[in-house]
């Protein structure tokens, strides 16, 4: 019940121009840089990742949204799609991902930890795709989106009228924290915030738009909810046959080495997500290889993270990459092209799993130290 309720919530605020208002905030900070539309990208991935939930959702935002600008400024089509594309990998770690949502149902890890553990490498994912977008623009002559550093009073003008949304994952983070609710009643509870947003505080939400993200909500639900029901499925299937445990000791005849079983159950994770789609990925591939990490001894939450965010950046590979082909059909760019624009990206990608792998701290430490 959880999945429904955070959709739902999701099209609701999508609806009541909290969207515009978070692009005016994310381009008062960081326009001014070079390449300043594609920082304004990554930031609005980031506030954008307590709304949508979806890394798809947003990838496809924000190529309608801020794309055509973007090439009118002089990006190439390629450079707009590689940096839409993987701005949107944010999505996966910022609460309320729905990707660890369906991670700790499947897997039976703590949601509240799993949304406390992806805050960090939310953030430093974010700073880390800033600096390879700013690298990017220099080197292509990209000018910066403002001329000069916005005025302390309209940045905090700006902060003000985009507060509701930016407070929206500290709700959940807080409320996860002293036990207020469930992941289910924190679901149902931001529903009636965001109708709340809409209807008394903006005052955009009317019948029409509140039909549009109703709609909106049953069509994403009818996709996330088939997954779900094929999952337990072969979930059941699995379980009688011993699945789980076959595939450990397969593993294990294979390697005992800690690092090793990691790196391949990476490269199955990654293979995966070139050819499934992120949520049937979570939902068919991970009950399969969880335990395999969890005997070699890794903390399930700090794997939860890892694993949500690398299924979503298999989604930005060929050859059949949902997030990639999203972008480049939106935008009508070649796979190609965006292959060769988003080499950059894909390096910065590495080194940011390779840190998350290495330091468990970047992950653990917020769900250790607050629950």
């Amino acid at each position: 019940l959880a999945v429904p309720f955070f959709i739902l919530a999701g099209n609701l605020m999508n609806v009541t121009g909290i969207t515009h208002r978070l692009v005016k905030f994310a381009s008062l900070l960081t326009g001014w840089m070079a390449g300043g539309l594609a920082q304004v990208s990554v930031v609005l991935s980031f506030m954008m990742g307590g709304i949508s939930g979806s890394a798809v959702a947003d990838a496809s935002m924000e190529a309608r949204l801020l794309g055509p600008s973007m090439i009118k400024k002089g990006y190439s089509k390629a450079n707009t799609a590689a940096v839409l594309a993987f701005g949107s990998v944010i999505t996966a770690t910022i609460p309320p991902s729905i990707g660890l949502i369906l991670f700790g149902f499947v897997n039976e890890v703590s949601i509240g930890r799993l949304f406390l553990a992806g805050v960090l490498p939310g953030i430093f994912l974010t700073i880390v795709l800033m600096i390879t977008s700013w690298i990017v623009a220099r080197k292509n002559g990209y000018t910066p989106d403002l001329p000069e550093l916005p005025k302390a009073k309209d940045l905090t003008a700006s902060f003000f009228e985009s507060i509701w949304a930016l407070a929206f994952p500290v709700i959940l983070i807080v409320g996860f924290r002293f036990g207020i609710f469930t992941a289910t009643e924190a679901g149902a509870f931001l529903v009636f915030y965001a109708l709340g947003v809409g209807l008394f505080i903006y005052r955009e939400l009317d019948f029409a738009r509140l039909k549009e993200a109703i709609f909106g909500s049953i069509s994403d639900l009818g996709m996330v909810m088939l997954l779900i029901i094929m999952a337990a499925v072969l979930g059941y299937a699995m379980t009688i046959e011993r699945a789980p445990q076959q595939i450990t000791e397969f593993v294990t005849t294979l390697t005992e080495n800690k690092t090793a079983i990691l790196i391949l159950v990476v490269g199955v994770l990654v293979v995966s997500g070139m050819f499934l789609e992120g949520a049937a990925n979570i939902l068919l591939v991970t009950p399969i290889v969880m335990p395999v990490l969890v005997n070699a001894g890794y903390d399930p939450v700090h794997m939860g993270i890892l694993i949500v965010t690398l299924i979503n950046f298999g989604g930005l590979t060929p050859p059949v990459g949902v997030i990639m082909f999203t972008v480049c059909g939106i935008l009508d760019v070649k796979t190609g092209s965006y292959t060769k624009a988003s080499i950059p990206f894909f390096i910065a990608m590495v080194l940011f799993f390779i840190l998350m792998a290495a330091v468990p701290s970047l992950t653990l430490l917020l769900p250790n130290t607050l629950m």
